[in-house]
């Protein structure tokens, strides 16, 4: 990763009218220094303590935006101040509103210091009354908006209203401008801070919070650094990612701490059809020393990741209470290839679902088992996870310590998992899945029968492996294409039951056991 570097000369956003009363708009103030700073050959832009409301603020070239401790850039809560814009919606065109912080083509650029980015988001997105306390709902009904009618859901606007019940897209199709989506206007949340084709990138020190969508969206940058920074969202807040890696290679992600409403750190590469015509993986990464609290997972790929993902190396990073921790999803029509994911050192605590959790089934629900497990063709939608490895791995409190859950056409091949302790409810589900080693890893699970479920999987291997004395069923196989399972290195006496077989499984043939 190769950092931006400045010119030392600062322009002071105060000698271009800006005032920090929380009151006055400083969007045109901002913007000049910006360009003046660019056109002088590049420096910083100083945004010194104080409040400061802005509507959008458009990055430039070799120039860092240098917020001091105690500077907050608060941006409007009127929308008329955001363009309507052609951005990206989950790896697909669409129209969005301008983001508060936008650079395109950009090169030398950084935010740094020690104040807070704050995208008002709360003006942008719905809210069920679930998702709050009974003063916090009052309160928000309060505040204007309307109401679902089953007085569930608080939108915005009707505007809001209209275009979520009636699932209009906002898709850019064939011949569309994004003026053509103004009676939806209201409905187009803007993620905070997009990067589109930028190189040589530094956030570093700054609060990222309140965003409309997403946080943090780089997409086909290149040496990108993200070091020392927080984003927080509500844990309400619909699509509220901390960062959203998209078609990016050489990166460093390093000491943030993030608290969102939706995933935390994630990789992606573009949707289906269009994220393969573009064809550009996320590549290059080291993402290390993080926090992560609330979540929908501590560190993700996918589910747009149809041009793929490889050479990502993952460490010393710790999750507490996500709901998931590394956390891998794709489905059919996506493509891509995800491989060469490493992750080591990773400490969880307080986990709401699975530790380690595979799925090529996202959003998808079945009626039946059978059709779950009808084969289709392999082709160019078909997404594969395949060689990865994570070792140095300890959880305290999940439902399951390992899910992984393939395609019967694909499965989930070749992942390694070493030395491990997984408190958990659950132990492992591998289905679909092939080349799984589990080694040197501890088991500490509530519910005993069975430690082990595998569904329809091959060529796996459990080495050393441990688990809770008076076990009632150490394995549960299942399946006409479960085979080639060996257990090695491990105390078999301990459970009342070592294996059952179920829905076809051959027991004859898999000779399961082998000798220390």
């Amino acid at each position: 990763m190769t950092e931006p570097t400045f010119r030392k000369d600062t322009i002071n956003i105060l000698a271009h009218g800006a005032k920090p009363d929380g009151a006055t708009l400083n969007t045109k103030a901002i913007n000049a220094a910006l360009v003046a700073c660019n056109k002088k050959g590049g420096g910083v832009v100083l945004v010194p303590s104080g409040l400061w409301l802005t509507g959008p603020i458009e990055l430039q070239s070799n120039v860092n935006l240098h917020l001091q401790r105690g500077a907050t850039l608060l941006f409007t809560p009127d929308k008329s101040q955001y363009a309507l814009v052609e951005g990206f919606y989950e790896g697909k065109r669409a129209a969005r509103n301008q983001s508060p912080i936008s650079g395109k083509n950009l090169v030398n650029i950084a935010i740094t210091g020690q104040g807070i980015v704050d995208g008002n988001g709360d003006v942008w997105r719905a809210v069920h009354k679930r998702q709050l306390t009974e003063d916090e709902w009052k309160k928000k009904v309060a505040s204007g908006g309307v109401l679902k009618a089953d007085g569930k859901t608080w939108y915005p606007s009707e505007q809001f209203k209209s275009a979520s019940e009636e699932n209009k897209s906002m898709l850019i199709g064939e011949g569309q401008k994004p003026g053509d989506f103004a009676g939806m206007k209201d409905f187009l949340r803007p993620n905070l801070v997009v990067l589109n084709g930028c190189k040589k990138v530094l956030l570093e020190g700054i609060i990222f919070q309140n965003s409309g969508a997403w946080c943090l969206h780089p997409l086909m940058c290149e040496d990108l650094t993200f070091r020392n920074i927080t984003t927080k969202n509500p844990d309400y807040a619909h699509n509220g990612d901390g960062m959203d890696i998209e078609s990016c290679k050489n990166f460093l992600i390093e000491g943030c701490t993030l608290d969102v409403g939706d995933d935390a750190i994630c990789i992606k590469s573009g949707k289906d059809e269009e994220g393969r015509r573009r064809g550009i993986p996320t590549e290059n990464g080291i993402i290390r020393n993080n926090t992560v609290y609330a979540g929908h997972g501590g560190f993700v790929i996918g589910s747009e990741m149809s041009g793929g993902a490889r050479n990502l190396f993952v460490e010393n990073c710790t999750f507490m209470g996500t709901d998931k921790g590394l956390r891998f999803k794709s489905v059919r029509g996506r493509g891509g290839v995800v491989e060469h994911i490493y992750a080591r050192n990773i400490f969880m605590k307080d986990i709401v679902d699975e530790a380690i959790f595979f799925d090529m089934y996202y959003f998808v629900k079945f009626a039946t088992d059978g059709e779950r497990d009808m084969r289709q063709v392999v082709n160019e939608g078909t997404p594969i996870f395949r060689n990865m490895k994570f070792e140095n791995i300890v959880c305290n409190g999940a439902k399951i310590g390992v899910f992984v859950r393939g395609l019967p056409e694909m499965p989930i091949s070749n992942i390694t998992m070493e030395n491990m302790v997984l408190q958990t409810d659950k132990g492992i589900e591998l289905i679909e899945a092939s080349g799984i080693k589990i080694i040197n890893a501890d088991f500490k699970t509530k519910e005993t029968r069975p430690v082990v479920l595998v569904d329809n999987s091959s060529q796996l291997l459990f080495d050393r492996l441990q688990y809770n004395a008076n076990t009632d069923l150490l394995f549960e196989i299942n399946g006409t294409r479960s085979q080639d399972i060996k257990v090695i290195n491990t105390d078999l006496k301990k459970a009342r039951l070592k294996a059952e077989y179920g829905q076809g499984a051959p027991e004859k043939d898999l000779k399961l056991f082998t000798a220390n």
